[in-house]
């Protein structure tokens, strides 16, 4: 699945199909970090503390943590977060947990993922969804490779706002210095990434200081407690002025009528207005706008409608209709940045297909450039990667795709890299840039092949899997300058 449309994860899970009122702005959040930082228990506190357990639920952990507990005394928070047996034997989170709750202020929806880095890829899942994110720390031991691995998915994802919640402050004494050594270490690291903003809390989840109501312990710190930050945060990051786009699922046929189908991903249309299929550039004009509740005049991002215009265009599923002015770029070149997922490793020589909003694109080749380095957070030359890696890429298209890059527009600007042998997801990523104009084959077109190649520029590499990828890289590299220059070029390798 796409990084956008895991979105229908949570809509067909029985968490998100719950009714939820109507009042109050609902808030995606995320809990992530290392394992056994904490997660589980704090979210399980929130609840337990801001009227997100029944009665029935509260009798239950209570008599499984006094079955469990040593002195028969203590709650097991986590017991309400961890659903599978296999779970509550380690300790550990494995799955996503999906949990509804409300406040007077607000509705949740808390995704709280895995810390283990074998299961990075269920976090990388769960932080697709979220406007917010709660990294956590333990106080004993504060950040970790898998805390930046973490932080680095959701800066890879798009999360903006990020809070930072300094747990087992009760097991460092209730420290100020050793919290504002934690504080001073995360902004540091926090500036590596496009986070627009970052909020610090020191908390106890066991003993819910500063979770649900302020620690009588920790005088000297005089910021929210978790629960007043989240009713009041706003997830929205300075709404602009974007352009429109629909990536059409289904083009729907009955006698006359003819429209095209398919979700709002950002900005508005209202009928009469003019649009373009970005990768044809055939236009029309916007005749109606067709939803379950009726016609209406316009249409925004999240809506779910079906187009009519007044004239029939060629197209399919994965076609992106547009606004004229500011359209998609029709690119056969990305740059990119991703998370590898599979256990396999990158093979330059294996197939894969690029899935964006809902089109699928053959990769004709493939190059790793860089990997992020989780104890510094730059970026390593590299050559290759492996699962829970976050890789830089240069990726060569079949056929021009219609994308966004994923810093102006987030749900045109992602896509999930699959096998082409079983369609089984293989990474997801963004794209940071995009080149259009693949030419056909022809007289003025340069053909880069393995031949040409191998007898210059790549005369010194062999056939190793990572001698390959340098061969890729450096042909798609060539291409890129080349088309610069103006030169039309097509690799074939």
């Amino acid at each position: 699945m796409q990084l956008a449309q895991l979105k229908e994860a949570i809509e067909t899970s029985s968490v998100a199909a719950a009714e939820a009122p109507q009042g109050g702005a609902l808030l995606k959040l995320l809990t992530c970090g290392s394992v056994d930082d904490g997660k589980s228990t704090l979210i399980g506190r929130l609840l337990w503390d801001a009227a997100g357990v029944t009665e029935d639920q509260r009798a239950a952990v209570t008599l499984a943590s006094h079955s469990r507990s040593v002195n028969g005394e203590r709650i097991d928070f986590s017991l309400l977060l961890d659903g599978l047996q296999a779970e509550r034997e380690q300790g550990i989170t494995i799955d996503i947990a999906w949990r509804y709750f409300e406040t007077p202020d607000r509705r949740f929806i808390i995704i709280d993922s895995p810390g283990h880095e074998q299961y990075t890829r269920n976090m990388a899942t769960g932080a697709s969804h979220a406007d917010i994110a709660i990294l956590l720390i333990d106080a004993r031991h504060g950040v970790k490779r898998q805390t930046r691995r973490h932080a680095a998915i959701c800066d890879l994802v798009g999360i903006k706002r990020v809070v930072l919640a300094v747990n087992k402050m009760d097991q460092v004494g209730w420290s100020e210095q050793r919290f504002k050594q934690i504080e001073a270490e995360f902004r540091a690291m926090a500036e590596s990434f496009a986070f627009a903003e970052t909020t610090i809390i020191p908390v106890a989840a066991l003993t819910g200081d500063n979770v649900a109501y302020r620690s009588t312990t920790m005088s000297w710190y005089s910021g929210p407690t978790l629960l007043d930050y989240l009713e009041a945060v706003d997830p929205e990051i300075a709404p602009s002025a974007t352009p429109f786009r629909l990536p059409v699922q289904l083009v729907l046929r009955s006698g006359d009528f003819r429209g095209y189908a398919g979700t709002v991903t950002s900005g508005r249309i209202g009928v009469g207005e003019r649009i373009v299929d970005a990768r044809s550039g055939l236009g029309a004009t916007l005749r109606r706008i067709a939803t379950m509740d009726g016609d209406a005049p316009f249409a925004a991002k999240g809506d779910a409608v079906t187009l009519v215009l007044d004239a029939d265009l060629d197209i399919s599923r994965g076609a992106v209709l547009s606004e004229v002015a500011r359209r998609p770029v029709n690119a056969d070149v990305i740059e990119a940045r991703l998370v590898w997922l599979a256990e396999a490793p990158f093979d330059p020589e294996a197939g894969y297909l690029l899935r964006t909003a809902t089109d699928l694109t053959p990769v004709t080749s493939m190059s790793v450039s860089a990997l992020v380095d989780f104890e510094t957070l730059a970026s390593a030359q590299a050559h290759g990667c492996a699962v829970n890696d976050i890789a830089d890429c240069r990726i060569l298209l079949g056929r021009p795709a219609s994308l966004d890059l994923f810093r102006d527009l987030p749900l045109t600007g992602n896509f999930v890299l699959v096998s082409a042998i079983d369609g089984a997801t293989v990474a997801g990523g963004v794209i940071t840039w995009a080149q259009a104009g693949a030419p056909a084959v022809g007289d003025n077109v340069l053909v880069l092949d393995r031949a040409l190649l191998a007898r210059g520029l790549c005369a010194d590499l062999g056939d190793s899997p990572s001698d390959r990828a340098e061969f890729s890289r450096r042909a798609q590299e060539v291409a890129v300058i080349l088309r610069s220059a103006g030169i039309p070029v097509l690799i074939e390798i």
